[in-house]
């Protein structure tokens, strides 16, 4: 069973600035694509970001592409998601997910292990 927590979330203004952290128990992270989805109010979830086990391959949705930055430390089996020019359309539950493999999956049917989520606001 892999265990992911995720940290980081919070209240900013608009044009403001957050980083997401993800912390996994597995021993097998390294190998395994990471994932940011998010999810509103009366909207389904959504994926933000991911990348591969190697960090080599990122996918981002278009609508934080050149915003957000999806990121890895292996060593630190910690994933990131540096968040800039928020705005309030960001605002969502922030979920981190694991795959197993290490490939990047770009729908939430692709990932086995899903942390508990940190709310994430963004005031106009």
């Amino acid at each position: 069973q892999v265990q992911l927590v995720e940290s980081g979330g919070g209240l900013v203004q608009a044009g403001g600035s957050l980083r997401l952290s993800c912390t996994a128990s597995a021993r097998t992270f390294s190998s395994d694509a990471m994932g940011w989805f998010r999810q509103a109010p009366g909207k389904e979830r959504e994926i933000v970001a991911a990348i591969s086990w190697t960090g080599g391959s990122l996918h981002y949705a278009d609508s934080v592409k050149g915003r957000f930055t999806i990121s890895r430390d292996n060593v630190k089996s910690t994933v990131y998601l540096q968040m800039v020019s928020l705005k309030p359309e960001d605002t969502a539950v922030y979920y981190c997910a694991a795959r197993v493999g290490g490939f990047v999956a770009t729908t939430q049917h692709g990932y086995a292990y899903w942390g508990q989520g940190t709310q994430v606001t963004v005031s106009s």
